[in-house]
């Protein structure tokens, strides 16, 4: 398994942040429901291995991979959680060397020229726009394209249910990452069957076909 594959799964990889570690299970079994079949639990709470640990092993249908993944020491936690892939805001040699060492795939953040030439120097084609809109958008994707046709992003930050599809059309665009399919007040309701509807919604999302991109960054392979 590698990033690649990780992105092809679906249009939409939900970005969850799990405060209640109760809400972990049915969440994930809600949005394998309505199609989605890779999860990125962020850690940003102190219940979030946890979260991904349960979904590991209560919703083995699912590829639950970890997020906010900014120190070395974090990923060989994350993978004995039981996460399949991390994704990063950025890029550092420390983490790089990190995800070599656990056989964790990784999506690294970037947001500029010069990151996505050192991101692709360390060995990553497969990165992660971030925060998209504030770094200028479907603007910024189409900038990219033309001195970087052999990177393919996953733009996350800003994207809502409305724009997702027009950042879906690009070419350098293999899927998008999204904080919409799992709403605060959702969670905060246990309204299960509205995150259901959410992922059915996101999962019927048409993302434009993406041909030269076979293979996938060594560096990142498990």
């Amino acid at each position: 398994m590698n990033v690649l594959e990780v992105m092809r799964v679906g249009p939409v990889m939900p970005v969850i942040i799990i405060e209640d570690l109760a809400h972990a299970i049915p969440l994930a079994r809600a949005l394998f429901t309505g199609g989605v079949r890779v999860l990125e639990v962020t850690l940003r709470t102190p219940v979030a291995l946890a979260a991904i640990r349960a979904m590991a092993d209560e919703v083995p249908e699912v590829m639950v991979g970890v997020g906010t993944l900014t120190r070395a020491e974090e990923c060989a936690k994350a993978r004995a959680a039981g996460a399949r892939f991390g994704v990063s805001p950025g890029l550092t040699p420390a983490l790089v060397q990190a995800t070599r060492d656990n056989g964790l795939p990784l999506l690294p953040g970037v947001m500029t020229p010069s990151e996505v030439m050192a991101a692709r120097a360390a060995g990553f084609r497969e990165l992660k726009l971030f925060p998209a809109q504030p770094a200028g958008g479907i603007d910024m994707l189409k900038a990219l394209a033309g001195p970087f046709s052999d990177v393919i992003f996953c733009p996350t930050g800003g994207i809502t249910a409305k724009t997702a599809p027009d950042y879906l059309a690009l070419p350098n665009v293999g899927c998008v990452g999204g904080s919409w399919l799992t709403p605060k007040t959702a969670l905060a309701a246990g309204d299960w069957a509205a995150i259901t509807a959410l992922a059915r919604q996101a999962t019927a999302l048409h993302r434009r076909k993406t041909p030269g991109f076979t293979n996938s960054s060594s560096v990142a392979c498990a």
